[in-house]
């Protein structure tokens, strides 16, 4: 079955919820979600636990509401990297995109990253729902390179959806990898490691 992006709101940069993503993000970096108190997210964002309460209800809710934030950042980024004149070189600009964020918000990436896949997680619902928006953006692409370099006769069809995932997964924990073990590699040399995946589309 096919992927298909929900439709997200647009961020708001100068809001409080910016500031709040960014304070919960470096202090979950620095601690892990576990050990940051509401208290000091509100604290480090410059606004009151009430407001945070009342906005949120509970750090649970805060966190799931800013795992949604954060990916309708990327989400913007992303997107005109499905419309580009060019689909290679707009799929190209998704996957830098990416890891562009990746190496902006490593916290949040790694949070993802460490949720994802459990199946307990407090934030199951916002994180599925996160990977299903970006892996349909993805698909998007690829369906639109595929249309511009049809496969070679006899060649099989690739499965998009799963080299969607597949990309999708490659460019995450390149992206993590880069930050944590290779500070060295340049964004270029991801890209073009992640792009190795479309080689049947091209």
């Amino acid at each position: 079955m096919s992927q298909t992006p929900s439709t997200r709101p647009r961020v708001r940069a100068t809001d409080s919820k910016h500031r709040l993503f960014t304070a919960s993000m470096d202090l979950i970096g620095t601690r892990g979600h576990q050990q940051v108190s509401v208290d000091e997210i509100a604290k480090a964002a410059g606004v009151s636990k009430g407001t945070v309460y009342y906005n949120f209800g509970s750090k649970n809710e805060l966190i799931g509401e800013l795992l949604n934030y954060g990916i309708a950042i990327l989400f913007e980024r992303l997107e005109p990297g499905t419309t580009h004149a060019d689909p290679e070189a707009g799929l190209r600009q998704m996957v830098a995109e990416a890891l562009e964020f990746i190496a902006e918000y490593p916290a949040f990436s790694q949070l993802w990253i460490s949720e994802q896949w459990q199946s307990d997680s407090q934030w199951a619902g916002a994180l599925a729902q996160m990977r299903n928006d970006v892996i349909g953006m993805v698909r998007t692409a690829l369906s639109r390179l595929a249309e511009a370099a049809p496969a070679a006769a006899g060649e099989p069809v690739p499965d998009l959806d799963a080299l969607a995932t597949a990309l999708f997964g490659a460019t995450l924990i390149l992206g993590r990898d880069r930050q944590v073990f290779h500070p060295e590699r340049s964004i270029e040399d991801c890209v073009r490691a992640a792009m190795a995946f479309t080689a049947p589309l091209r």
